[in-house]
Order: structure tokens, then sequence, then C-alpha cells
């Protein structure tokens, strides 16, 4: 039997601290980015207190998650075509873009501010990745190379070259990945002359 609405809104409190802990904000920086005093903050994460959805909306937003990710909501519909946020254990959310299965598939990456002195992990796996960045300073380890992306800039290669993707001690950072299988590459089909 599904879980109760009360027993999905007890278990908020968790996700929020989990949310909020993975930014390294403090309840008083919440508070004042959210306009909800720090008390209430600290009784909701601790599940003294239930939230109320003109709490939850400021939450969802100032963390760049949906209410359904936030609460838990059970999924519904076709997972290919459910596009709801996933959060990941480094507090970095993933966004789907595309509904359709196979070919190249478009996700948002949001990623918390990083640590510089962190040791990055990088990983292969068979596709071809193409990387543009919206805002925010992307550290994109590729092979040998430490890059660093800024806003509108890209990057575009082979998966099998070892990488990893993180962000700065200068604050978290929004990118957009296409991602496809081996062979299947974004292409640029024309470039249009600026005085047209």
């Amino acid at each position: 039997m599904s879980e109760r609405p009360d027993q999905t809104l007890d278990a908020v409190g968790q996700r929020l601290k989990q949310l909020r802990l993975h930014r390294d904000v403090t309840l008083t920086q919440l508070a004042e980015a959210t306009g909800i005093s720090s008390s209430t903050l600290s009784r909701l994460e601790a599940g003294l207190r239930r939230p109320t959805l003109e709490q939850l909306l400021p939450l969802a937003r100032y963390h760049g998650v949906t209410l359904d990710s936030l609460v838990d909501a059970p999924r519904t519909a076709d997972p290919r075509v459910d596009l709801r946020p996933v959060a990941t254990c480094d507090g970095a959310v993933i966004i789907p873009l595309t509904r359709r299965p196979g070919g190249i598939q478009a996700y948002k990456f949001v990623r918390p501010t990083g640590n510089d002195d962190t040791v990055p992990e990088p990983r292969t796996h068979e596709g071809h990745d193409w990387v543009y960045v919206l805002n925010g300073t992307l550290r994109l380890i590729l092979g040998d190379q430490d890059l660093r992306l800024e806003a509108g800039e890209a990057a575009e290669f082979d998966t099998r070259t070892p990488h990893w993707f993180g962000a700065t001690s200068a604050g978290p950072v929004e990118y957009l990945s296409l991602i496809g299988r081996q062979g299947e590459r974004a292409h640029i089909r024309a470039t249009i002359p600026p005085d047209h």
C-alpha cells in the first residue's frame, strides 16, 4: 500500500536538511533567501513541524528542485515522459530534457559550489558528450587536461576519454549536456552571419 500523505510530509524535513548541507548554507542564510524564519526552518528540518505549500514553494525554488522531488511524490507517469529532476548524493541536480528513448539525450546539470582541493575520479563510458555552460564555472577533467569553462563556452569529447565534471569554489555551475551513443554527435549545420 502507498504511503499516506502525512508520512510523505514527515520525510520532507530530512530532505530539506540534506539539500541545505550539500549547499553549505546556514539556517540564517536560507532564512534571508526564502523569507522563512530560521526557527521555522529548524523545526521543519527536525520534523517538528509539517511544511505548508507557502513554505515549500520558496524552498524548492531556492534549491532548484521541483515540489514533487522535494516531497518525494510517487512517480505516476512513464519514466521516459516523467522529466522529474534527480538529486545526487553530492548535491547536484540532474534535469532530463528529452522525452524520447534512444538517440541523443539532453540534460541540464546544476552542481553546488565545489572545493578546489577535490581530487577528481574521472570515468569513461561509450558515447559522445557535448557540454555548454549556462552559468558559473565548470571544472572539466578531460584526460590529462584540467579545464575551466565559463558561461557561454562549450566542450565536445569522446566519453571513452577519462572525464569528470565539478563546480569550483567560486560558486555553483549550471550546464547543458547532450549525450549520445558512440558515433552520435551534436552537429552545427550552419552559422548565420551577424548582419542577418
